[in-house]
C-alpha cells in the first residue's frame, strides 16, 4: 500500500476510533514514537515535539534517507513517525517550558520517554502539568519506571539492555554459544508502546467514568518480562532454560532450498511428523517415549531425519505438506521473502513511503489492527524537523507572526 491509499475502503465516512483525542508528546527513539504512531493509525491527532536542532534521537540513526533541507532522516524515525506533526521546542529553556505547559492543557494526552526523571527535572513532569490540567492522562515510557524503589531508576535503557535483564537471552542460550542480542528487532520497545497504548485507552475510559486524569508509569523492562514470561514462569517450575523445557520441539530445519521453522509440543504431532517424514520407527522408538527424549536425540537423530525428507523439496513445499496435515509450521523467510509475501499485501502490512532521491521505497509496516469498521489511511508522512511549529502554536496558543519570529530568533523554537 502506497502513502496516501486506502485500504479496506467499503467503510467510508466512519468515524475512527480515537477521533478528537488529542495527544502532546515529547518523544525520540521507538517506544513512545510506535505508541503514538498507533494511537494515530486509530484517529487520535498527534503533535510531536521535538529539540530544534538535533531533534528527536530517531532521526540520527542508520540507515537513513535525507530531508529536502539535507539533514538527515534516519530509519528509526522513518517508521515511527506518519501521522504526526512536528513542533521544535527547547524544553532546556524556561520560555520552551513554558510554551510546552501552556500547549498541555489543549492536549487529553501527554506522554514523554526521557530517562526516568528528566521531565520533572525539565518541568513538564505530570506534576507540572496537572497542576494547570488536573484532567491530563499523563504518559511516561523509561526503561526502569519513575519508582525511587528501583536500584535501576537512572540507568538509560534501549530495547536490546532490558531484553537481555529479562533473562530471554539466557534463557535461550544455548550450551557452548554466548547469548544472542537483539535476536528479534525492537521488543523491548514495541512491548513498552503496546502496555502504554493500553495504559491510555484504559485511563481515557476511567476518565470518562470519573472525571479524573492519572499518570501512566511503563517500564520498559517491566513490559519485556511481561512479554517474556516463561522465564520467570519456568523458573518457578524448576526450569532454568529452554534446553532443561521438556516442552518439545521449536527449530529451524533445512530444505533442499531454504529452510522451515516447526513446533511439535503434543505427542500425536510428534507421530504425524514421524509418519509425513518417513520416521514411522520413531513411533515405537522407546527413546522417543518422552518429550526429554526428544531434546536428548534431536541433534543425532529427529533432525537428521527430518532434514532427509526435506533434502529434495524447496521449504514452501515442505511447509505445505506439514501445514496441511495440520502440524504447525512455517517458512523461516528473508527479508525479500516476507516483502514479497502474499499474505503481507492482503493484509495492507506494508506502506511504501516513495523517496525523492529516485531510490526504491522506504517500507514501513502497516497496522496490525485489523477492524471491520476502520478505514486505514490515507497515511501522510513523517514530518520534518520543526514543520508544524509555527502552525501549531499559532493555532493552539494565538502567537502572532511577530512573537514567533522572535522565538525562531531566540533558538526556543525552528
Amino acid at each position: 500500500m502506497r502513502l496516501g491509499d486506502i485500504a479496506n475502503p467499503q467503510e467510508p465516512g466512519q468515524p475512527r476510533p480515537l477521533d478528537g483525542v488529542r495527544i502532546l508528546a515529547a518523544e525520540q527513539m521507538a517506544a513512545l514514537p510506535y505508541a503514538t504512531q498507533l494511537l494515530a493509525r486509530l484517529g487520535a491527532e498527534v503533535v510531536k515535539v521535538e529539540h530544534p536542532t538535533t531533534g528527536d534521537s530517531g532521526r540520527g540513526s542508520v540507515p537513513y534517507i535525507e530531508d529536502p533541507q539535507g539533514r538527515k532522516v534516519g530509519a528509526t524515525f522513518l517508521r515511527n513517525n506518519f501521522n504526526k506533526r512536528s513542533v521544535a521546542l527547547d524544553l532546556k529553556a524556561p520560555e520552551g517550558v513554558d510554551l510546552f505547559l501552556d500547549l498541555s492543557t489543549k492536549f487529553d494526552i501527554v506522554c514523554e520517554n526521557f530517562k526516568a526523571g528528566t521531565a520533572d527535572r525539565l518541568g513538564i513532569g505530570y506534576d507540572a502539568v496537572a497542576a494547570r490540567h488536573p484532567e491530563v492522562v499523563y504518559l511516561s515510557v523509561s526503561g526502569f519506571g519513575n519508582d525511587p524503589g528501583s536500584p535501576y531508576m537512572h540507568r538509560a535503557a534501549y530495547a536490546a539492555v532490558v531484553e537481555g535483564m529479562s533473562g530471554i537471552y539466557e534463557y535461550k542460550r544455548r550450551p557452548g554459544r554466548r547469548p544472542m542480542a537483539n535476536p528479534v528487532g525492537a521488543l523491548g520497545d514495541i512491548s513498552s508502546a503496546l502496555f502504554g497504548v493500553i495504559g491510555i485507552l484504559a485511563a481515557l475510559r476511567h476518565r470518562d467514568l470519573t472525571g479524573e486524569g492519572q499518570y501512566i508509569d511503563i517500564a520498559m523492562l517491566d513490559a519485556t518480562m511481561a512479554m517474556t514470561d516463561i522465564v520467570t514462569n519456568f523458573y518457578s517450575m524448576g526450569i532454568p532454560d529452554e534446553a532443561s523445557s521438556g516442552v518439545g520441539i521449536v527449530e529451524t530445519f533445512e530444505a533442499g532450498q531454504g529452510n522451515f521453522v516447526l513446533q511439535i509440543v503434543r505427542e500425536h504431532h510428534f507421530e504425524k511428523v514421524a509418519e509425513l517424514t518417513g520416521n514411522v520407527d520413531w513411533i515405537t522408538d522407546e527413546r522417543f517415549a518422552t518429550r526429554a527424549g526428544w531434546q536428548e536425540y534431536f541433534e543425532d537423530v529427529i533432525r537428521p531425519g527430518i532434514e532427509r525428507w526435506a533434502a529434495d523439496k524447496t521449504n514452501r513445499e515442505a511447509v505445505a505438506i506439514l501445514s496441511g496435515a495440520g502440524i504447525a509450521a512455517g517458512e523461516s523467510n528473508s527479508s525479500r521473502e516476507i516483502v514479497e509475501d502474499e499474505h503481507v499485501a492482503v493484509r495492507n502490512m506494508l506502506v511504501e513511503y516513495p523517496r525523492d532521491d529516485g531510490g526504491d521505497p522506504v517500507l514501513v509496516p502497516g497496522n496490525p489492527v485489523k477492524m471491520s469498521r476502520l478505514q486505514e489511511g490515507p497515511e501522510t508522512r513523517m514530518p520534518w524537523l520543526g514543520e508544524h511549529t509555527d502552525e501549531v502554536l499559532a493555532a493552539e496558543l494565538g502567537l502572532d507572526a511577530d512573537r514567533l519570529a522572535a522565538l525562531r530568533a531566540a533558538g526556543i523554537t525552528a
